[in-house]
């Protein structure tokens, strides 16, 4: 029997792990096919169909509502009735007696002055905040449907990744099968081989849930019915982090919505106080009345009622107390919500700037390197200088490189766009 060799095989199988070495090179550093308007067109729609961006909208619409009745007067009374006597029916008496007549009364509640405005004012405030977070949810939405078309775009790289891979390895594995059948290979390598064409398949599986998971997920974003067809999304490209992170800290102290709506509160609060101290004044109405008496002189009433803060040790004191704690905590809950906000800022600058360094080095140092050793290890492998193994084991690093690289490229992505989310300032396009 004659024992194959690796040049006993035809030129294309020979070849075939140069060339994959090569187009892992070209996958990590060129783009794939791109859609440049798909993201974008996801975007709007999103913006425009949304249920949590449209629930927030009609929130903040009606919270505008607010003010207007608040700071208006209290509904008047009108209050129409009679006194009889000798008989219980209207009019019994009438212009005989008295304390006989019929009339009515009408009495208008006063708030003392100033009361009304800061009711309003409290009002605006809750409906400026109810803007902020109108604006952070649209936010938060447009930053879930990015991070979901990365993943998704992640996933398909991947998958294209894995794709080459088995190709290539369903070569290696007949080969090295042949080998074994005339005694040139171990059985343990063509063991290998199987476990890692098994090890990959079931990471493509994995992948491909994500897709159909990430496809799902953009679909709910953009109020599609579940299921709809999406195309495929457009490659993720190096690129450097937009911004540094001085100039985010800023972007995010002027723009994030979440202190803005924190500063509104501050201020709600701080109108509360006034409002609070403005209770140990009191209200007043005015009443008055007309009254027929019959044969007798119409009768004509008015009278003004106080309503006197006997009780603002138990009362208005109390509440004075309360609001203003209430703004402590106001103030509290701003600089917790600063703090929170500046950790968060660092932590995606720290991991954007990470994987952008590592997206470099994977693309321009490591796979190369690595591909070259693969190639190497071919050519070796050829005249019999190395076994199977060597060249099994090179492979399998410019794979694992190369997913690392895809995978860092998505870690990238993220990142800037929870930094958009903080900072309301777009870094990815």
């Amino acid at each position: 029997m004659v024992v194959p060799h690796w040049s006993d095989f035809p030129g294309w199988v020979r070849a075939a792990g140069r060339l994959y070495a090569v187009s892992l090179v070209f996958a990590a550093v060129l783009p794939g096919q791109t859609r440049g308007g798909e993201l974008s067109e996801l975007l709007a729609e999103a913006l425009q169909a949304n249920p949590e961006i449209v629930a927030a909208q009609k929130r903040y619409e009606a919270s505008r509502q607010r003010p207007t009745q608040v700071s208006s007067l209290p509904d008047p009374m009108f209050s129409p009735g009679y006194n009889s006597n000798g008989r219980p029916w209207p009019g019994a008496a009438l212009g005989m007696e008295p304390t006989s007549q019929i009339g009515f009364m009408v009495s208008q509640e006063f708030p003392f002055p100033g009361k009304r405005k800061l009711a309003g004012d409290m009002a605006v405030k809750e409906s400026e905040a109810e803007w902020q977070q109108y604006e952070q949810v649209r936010l938060g939405v447009v930053s879930r449907l990015k991070q979901a078309y990365y993943r998704r775009a992640y996933a398909f790289a991947a998958v294209d990744v894995l794709d080459r891979s088995l190709d290539l390895l369903g070569k290696f594995l007949r080969i090295t099968e042949a080998r074994y059948s005339v005694g040139k290979a171990a059985q343990q390598d063509v063991f290998k081989a199987q476990t890692q064409i098994s090890i990959l398949q079931t990471r493509k599986v994995q992948l491909e849930r994500e897709k159909r998971a990430r496809a799902a997920e953009i679909n709910s974003l953009v109020n599609r019915p579940p299921g709809g067809h999406l195309p495929r999304p457009a490659a993720l490209l190096p690129m450097e982090i937009p911004a540094k992170l001085e100039e985010l800290y800023a972007a995010a102290q002027v723009n994030s919505p979440l202190l803005r709506r924190e500063e509104k509160m501050i201020q709600r609060a701080e109108v509360a106080v006034n409002m609070a101290r403005k209770e140990y004044y009191p209200d007043f109405t005015l009443n008055g009345g007309y009254y027929n008496m019959g044969r007798m002189p119409d009768m004509y009433m008015f009278r003004a009622d106080f309503k006197i803060p006997l009780y603002f040790f138990r009362k208005q004191r109390a509440a004075v107390t309360e609001q203003s704690q209430a703004l402590i905590g106001s103030r509290k809950s701003y600089e917790s919500a600063s703090q929170e906000l500046h950790y968060r800022i660092q932590d995606d600058y720290s991991m954007s700037q990470a994987s952008e360094q590592l997206v470099r080095l994977y693309g321009q140092t490591v796979i190369p390197q690595a591909s070259l050793a693969l190639e190497s290890s071919l050519s070796s492998y050829e005249t019999g200088s190395v076994d199977f193994l060597t060249v099994f084991m090179n492979y399998i690093t410019v794979v694992e490189y190369e997913m690392n690289y895809q995978e860092e490229l998505q870690n990238f992505y993220l990142a800037l766009a929870r930094l958009e989310e903080m900072t309301a300032i777009p870094l990815t396009h």
